[in-house]
């Protein structure tokens, strides 16, 4: 089922792309002769783009080993078998490839002298990563509403919590991914840009490609804005209700050894919600005339969240420790 949707995603985006390409060329010829843009990146001296390079190198190489180690652990280790670690799994696949959306041409922009993509390059690289990042929200909202179900309802955790549901879910989260993106897609490329095509970014973004466009996005934003507000708000809603509850069972919880152990499984996953919407929320509530404050934020949801999420969830939690051992051990008697 989940192939299937991904299937269709990509069907989508093909699609997206040829419209949103034929239309942006019909309505840039009278403003630009070239259908690239130039991604600015992060302005700082010559000497510092190898700094940033291999920040971002080391940061990418951390993103794909954690993630895929974790979803390693979680394949390998029959003990991992449980909602909460499925869900974990696609949460490490959805880290993966939408770091991978963003890291590669970010740091190959670095030494390339054009630093320029083409436009149905940024269209993909914006479908793929709104995909992805939307899918997450979605996601760690039916975590949120698992760990609900874990704590204030142990004994019909197994039965209410299903292999089916769980599976609906997840299939559900990349759905309303899908739909997202082919609408923020298509009203954002649809648009009419101008001459000057510099993107003041290190990838393919709402607010930056906004800039670039030459007719009036008044109601482009009005709709952008309403479109997240239905994203945001559903998800955020269920996260803090579910929480709420949470929190009213385990105050209720008399011995200090079973609150501490059911605050611990809920750490890892508000720590994972705190950085992802607070980078994001300060990301798009920077004002416009700081660009370069706005990139550090949007830095720390694309790239940072991923590489902290395999590290937030290891640390804290007892069970991958101990599967993450015993897979150490295993590499090592192979290697013996």
């Amino acid at each position: 089922m989940l192939e299937s949707v991904i299937k269709v995603c990509l069907f989508i985006l093909s699609c997206v792309s040829h419209q949103v390409s034929s239309m942006g060329d019909r309505g840039t010829s009278n403003h630009s002769e070239t259908t690239d843009f130039i991604l600015v990146g992060f302005r700082v001296r010559t000497e510092l783009c190898i700094f940033i390079f291999l920040v971002f190198l080391l940061i990418y190489a951390m993103i794909i080993l954690g993630n895929v180690g974790m979803m390693a652990i979680i394949i390998t280790d029959t003990r991992l078998n449980t909602p909460m670690y499925f869900f974990l799994g696609n949460l490490s696949f959805i880290d993966l490839f939408y770091s991978s959306v963003i890291a590669p041409k970010a740091m190959t922009s670095f030494w390339s002298q054009t630093k320029s993509i083409s436009f149905a390059g940024c269209v993909a690289q914006f479908f793929l990563f709104t995909l992805f990042i939307v899918t997450e929200g979605f996601l760690l909202a039916a975590m949120a509403y698992d760990r609900f179900v874990a704590i204030c309802n142990p004994l019909l955790y197994s039965v209410q919590m299903s292999t089916r549901l769980c599976t609906q879910l997840v299939v559900g989260s990349y759905f309303c991914g899908c739909i997202s993106s082919v609408l923020q897609s298509s009203m954002t490329f649809t648009l009419s840009f101008c001459t000057f095509r510099a993107v003041d970014h290190f990838y393919c973004d709402t607010r930056p490609l906004q800039r670039l466009s030459c007719s009036d996005i008044s109601i482009h934003k009005i709709v952008s804005f309403a479109l997240s507000s239905i994203i945001i708000l559903p998800t955020i809603a269920v996260i803090i209700v579910s929480y709420m509850y949470i929190v009213s069972t385990v105050l209720k919880i008399r011995s200090t050894e079973g609150r501490k152990k059911a605050f611990s499984t809920c750490g890892s996953h508000l720590g994972v919600v705190s950085v992802l919407y607070g980078g994001g929320f300060f990301m798009y509530l920077t004002p416009d005339r700081f660009p370069e404050l706005s990139k550090v934020a949007s830095l720390c949801y694309s790239l940072i969240t991923p590489m902290l999420n395999p590290l937030i969830y290891s640390l804290r939690n007892k069970d991958v420790k101990e599967a993450l051992k015993k897979l150490l051990k295993k590499k090592h008697a192979i290697f013996c």
